[in-house]
């Protein structure tokens, strides 16, 4: 297994390259000397920040407030230049009561289904409660910043519509 720590990041952050409906999404960890990015799907960012609000609401009380998390918010853009060093196929999330963080990790490959010999290479990031609540509503912000949805179907719209499944197949 291939171990990238951050404890705790000075970056831990979500950000897309490319236009609605062709982006990339990217996690990017950071602290002074080193630089972490990966490559992650849509419903990943989504699903993460969906579970760290979640989460952070059953344990960690006043620490990871609305206020809390708009004075903790990176609202930067991705550092450059921006390489992949692997795409996510799995993640973990979990809380250490000890050291009252939340740890999310990112795999490569799913660590449970790993064949003998193979390597796991792994993103971890323990994240101070405040943190984390800034980083999941940047995730919500991301996610929602690409294209419209269809009021009707739900779908996502370009900027020349689309063929919508509720109206027999006629263009919106």
């Amino acid at each position: 297994m291939s171990l990238v720590e951050f404890n705790p990041p000075e970056r831990f952050i979500v950000g897309t390259v490319g236009p609605p409906g062709q982006r990339t999404f990217f996690l990017q960890a950071s602290d002074g000397e080193r630089r972490m990015q990966v490559a992650l799907e849509k419903l990943h960012a989504q699903v993460l920040a969906e579970r760290v609000g979640e989460l952070l609401d059953q344990v960690a009380g006043v620490e990871a407030t609305i206020a809390a998390a708009a004075a903790a918010a990176d609202n930067a853009p991705l550092d450059t230049p921006i390489e992949e060093d692997f795409r996510v196929s799995a993640l973990a999330l979990s809380w250490d009561e000890d050291r009252h963080v939340v740890i999310i990790e990112a795999h490569d490959q799913d660590p449970d289904e790993v064949e003998d010999g193979s390597v796991v290479n792994t993103l971890r990031a323990s994240l101070p409660p405040a943190q984390a609540r800034a980083f999941a509503r940047r995730c919500e912000t991301v996610v929602h910043a690409g294209r419209p949805a269809c009021p009707f179907c739900g779908g996502p719209v370009d900027a020349d519509g689309h063929i919508c499944p509720r109206a027999n197949g006629y263009k919106r």
